[in-house]
């Protein structure tokens, strides 16, 4: 490697232990980890602000602004607290009920939308029940994340690297649901049993509470039922036409932003209201991630890993898959699986084709790899950093350990559970 290479991991390593540490502002480590590569001349402006493949994913940061300011003007009518009085009646007051009621809910919306738009959805109901039933939020807030990222896994529009993979493979909506679905069926069961024991001691049942929230009326927490029409409406036609993408061929972006344009027009909320419902913190600290991992790929670190890895595999179907399904796990806890699979994919798409049998196997390999992986780490995926700035946002802190601690334990269980999957329907 090149001195300018090197320079690039060394800033790179550092930037991530002071975010891992906490020593410095995760947004101010970011931001200065992408200033010293613009400095040292490891990516230059254009390809760290407009360039596909090692740029910032705009499409990511439009997506995620437009989905605040939709969830912002949804909180103002009161649905929130709907759901959190309703979900808290439905479990009872018993917070491992409430717990699995979430999950499911969640595995299950990022699915259907994305996980990134799930979490924005489901924190705020998160933070009021657990309010209301003088619950520790944090637990709840952490595998509510992880399960965003197992059930997007399931389709191409649950979670982004899913739409890079499609786009670069060819694969179809149908494709997912066929391969991925089954499977993330059984690891979201396997991932609620993993919450009964690693969040036990958050499972503490106040009877007097659960008393008080079943005699509550969740229809008179509603403020503004025309706002609430007019915003299901909107977020309505918003998740129908991230579903019809393959037909529309509008980027999930440019849909989130006109829904939130639209919102803000028909509705009685004011601009300056809609734009401090946005977590502007989040998206520069996207910003910044994507700045640094472009200068990894632009110097070719990223490149030679993964080509070496691939020169060391080739011609052995097993061995590659397995060896791409566990590196792409470590890899995207490290680096955040969007870029990791954005640069990972030409690598694949050439290697499949030295690979006999069914080469799919290895996207699938990809797919599931990056998506689970992103568990891993506070900073492993979109779901992630959205969750952890919105508890801040709140009063409530997560710390980078307290959440990966956690997220290693789901990951290798997950991925261990993919193993099999892989071996028995396309390798043997």
């Amino acid at each position: 490697m090149t001195v300018t290479a090197w320079v690039t991991v060394i800033v790179f390593a550092a930037t991530y232990v002071l975010i891992a540490s906490e020593k410095v502002h995760r947004v101010k480590a970011a931001l200065g980890g992408a200033a010293i590569m613009l400095l040292v001349h490891a990516t230059a402006a254009g390809s760290a602000f407009f360039s596909q493949e090692s740029g910032v994913d705009w499409n990511v940061v439009f997506l995620l602004l437009g989905m605040m300011i939709i969830v912002g003007v949804l909180r103002q009518t009161g649905v929130f607290e709907y759901l959190a009085i309703w979900a808290a009646k439905r479990a009872r007051g018993r917070p491992f009920r409430l717990m699995v009621l979430l999950l499911v809910i969640t595995a299950a919306a990022s699915a259907l939308l994305d996980n990134v738009t799930t979490v924005l959805l489901i924190a705020p109901v998160t933070f009021l029940v657990c309010e209301r039933l003088a619950l520790p939020v944090a637990p709840f807030l952490i595998a509510e994340a992880m399960a965003s990222n197992i059930g997007g896994t399931a389709t191409l529009v649950g979670d982004p690297p899913n739409i890079i993979i499609a786009s670069r493979a060819g694969l179809t909506f149908n494709d997912f649901l066929v391969h991925l679905t089954p499977l993330v069926i059984v690891l979201t069961a396997v991932f609620i049993g993993l919450c009964r024991l690693l969040f036990r001691k958050a499972f503490r049942y106040d009877p007097e509470r659960a008393a008080e929230i079943m005699q509550l009326d969740e229809r008179a927490a509603i403020q503004d039922k025309v706002m609430l029409v007019q915003s299901l409406s909107v977020l309505g036609v918003v998740i129908a036409a991230f579903v019809l993408h393959p037909v529309l061929h509008y980027e999930p972006s440019v849909v989130a932003l006109l829904g939130a344009g639209l919102l803000v027009l028909v509705t009685k909320v004011t601009t300056d209201d809609a734009l401090r419902e946005v977590e502007w913190p989040t998206l520069v600290f996207f910003a910044g991630l994507f700045v640094m991992v472009g200068a990894l790929v632009e110097t070719g670190v990223i490149a030679q890993v993964s080509q070496a890895a691939a020169e060391a595999t080739a011609g052995r179907p097993g061995v590659t898959t397995m060896v791409l399904l566990w590196a792409s796990a470590g890899l995207s806890a490290i680096v955040d699986n969007i870029p990791y699979v954005a640069t990972m994919s030409p690598i694949v798409a050439d290697l499949a084709q030295h690979v006999p049998g069914d080469h799919n196997v290895l996207w699938w390999a990809l797919a599931l790899g990056a998506d689970l992986g992103g568990n891993a780490t506070a900073v492993g995926a979109s779901a992630n950093v959205v969750i952890l700035g919105i508890a801040e946002r709140n009063g409530t802190r997560i710390s980078f350990w307290q959440f990966t601690k956690y997220g290693l334990v789901v990951t290798v269980v997950t991925v261990a559970l993919c193993v099999p999957y892989l071996w028995l329907r396309y390798l043997l």
